[in-house]
């Protein structure tokens, strides 16, 4: 029911109070084989640390930091902003055999700022994919 869905969806607060999660894994999500790095940059500056992002099959990013793995302390930046999720994908190689991989990609959870890779801005509520250098 609603009910139960929100429940599974809301992580319990130290104070008592609950965090509703606006994301729930698909069932194609999958650790990723490939150690993957993340590098945050503003402009041509790197202004984070390196983050190791392979360990989990997701990585939940925004302001929040009861429930997000990656915090960002930026106004523009949402409670529950966005996730790079790694997910199980057929494709077919240069000889037409379809082969199974894990690959990343990022999904905007509907932020009020959208979400950007390379300046451009992707479409909200939808997988878009990651690629090296992105």
């Amino acid at each position: 029911s609603g009910l139960l869905a929100a429940e599974t969806n809301t992580v319990k607060n130290t104070d008592g109070t609950g965090t509703f999660l606006k994301y729930n894994e698909p069932p194609e999500a999958r650790k990723p084989p490939q150690s993957w790095r993340l590098y945050v940059f503003k402009g041509k500056e790197q202004v984070a640390e390196l983050l190791h992002i392979h360990r989990q099959s997701a990585y939940l990013i925004g302001r929040d930091r009861v429930v997000c793995d990656i915090t960002i302390e930026h106004p523009s930046c949402s409670k529950q902003h966005a996730v790079i999720q790694y997910r199980h994908v057929a494709q077919k190689d240069e000889l037409g055999d379809v082969k199974a991989t894990v690959k990343p990609f990022v999904i905007d959870l509907e932020s009020t700022n959208g979400t950007f890779v390379n300046d451009e801005q992707i479409p909200q509520s939808r997988y878009y994919e990651l690629m090296a250098g992105d």
